[in-house]
């Protein structure tokens, strides 16, 4: 875990095994790989329920390093309130041309 998740709304974030990108996860349990898709759980039981299934998801080797991080909704999507999460949603910060940030540019 990288940071400690102590908010009322968090959502889940884990690697996928196949290939190591960072997901996130999504509406109907799915895993996404922007984290502006990640779903928004409100509450102590919603929070458990999804990192259950989340652990599961990783027991049957989908993801690993699953851990809950904290999350603020804006007009682009969910937005971790970290910085250390932010970046890891848009990849490697030392070339724009290359992950996630290549492909998708906010309008700011």
């Amino acid at each position: 875990m990288l940071v400690k998740a102590k908010g009322a709304r968090q959502s889940v974030a884990a690697s996928r095994l196949l290939d190591g990108e960072a997901v996130w996860l999504g509406a109907g349990n799915a895993w996404v790989e922007r984290v502006a898709e990640a779903a928004v759980f409100d509450g102590a039981d919603a929070i458990a329920e999804a990192l259950a299934f989340a652990k599961a998801e990783e027991k049957r080797q989908v993801v690993v390093d699953v851990y809950p991080l904290d999350v603020e909704v804006t007009e682009e999507g969910t937005r971790p309130t970290h910085l250390r999460e932010r970046l890891k949603g848009i990849g490697p910060t030392v070339r724009r041309d290359l992950g996630k940030q290549a492909v998708q540019a906010p309008a700011r």
